[in-house]
């Protein structure tokens, strides 16, 4: 918990004293659960929630990546649409029909597929070294910006 912060705690804890992590999992048929994600790190796509991390690692399968983070982009009918934020390894081609053809010939939902592909030649980074999702879509969503001018 937190030291002298009870509303914080009445937030991270639930009534029965179990504290929530924000991660999401799964429980496997064998009875083992298996961490899927991060609850803060989802896309909500006209109400379908879409974890970045499974896109992410599915995309980092593809020969040409690097490296992926997918972020949500505001969309007026959906509210968010997905991204792609690749880098693409040296020599490597990456376009956006590629990439929703690997992703379906992987067996993606269609509503999972990112909308939206930016080839980047480097991620913003935190103090911390992790890749700034919140500095990724500021960036995207500028461009956007400028594209609809």
């Amino acid at each position: 918990g937190y030291f002298r912060a009870p509303e914080h705690n009445a937030g991270v804890f639930t009534p029965d004293g179990f504290y929530r992590t924000g991660d999401l999992m799964r429980r496997h048929p064998s009875g083992n659960y298996i961490v899927e994600g991060r609850k803060k790190d989802l896309i909500n796509r006209g109400g379908e929630k879409i974890s970045a991390e499974e896109i992410e690692n599915l995309i980092l399968s593809h020969p040409a990546v690097q490296n992926a983070a997918c972020i949500p982009v505001p969309d007026p009918i959906f509210g968010e649409r997905m991204c792609a934020c690749v880098l693409v390894r040296s020599g490597g081609e990456l376009t956006f029909d590629g990439l929703v053809a690997f992703l379906s010939a992987k067996g993606i939902a269609r509503h999972k597929l990112p909308e939206r592909l930016e080839i980047m030649a480097e991620f913003p980074m935190s103090a911390i070294g992790k890749v700034s999702k919140n500095s990724l879509v500021q960036m995207v969503t500028q461009k956007m910006d400028k594209e609809k001018a």
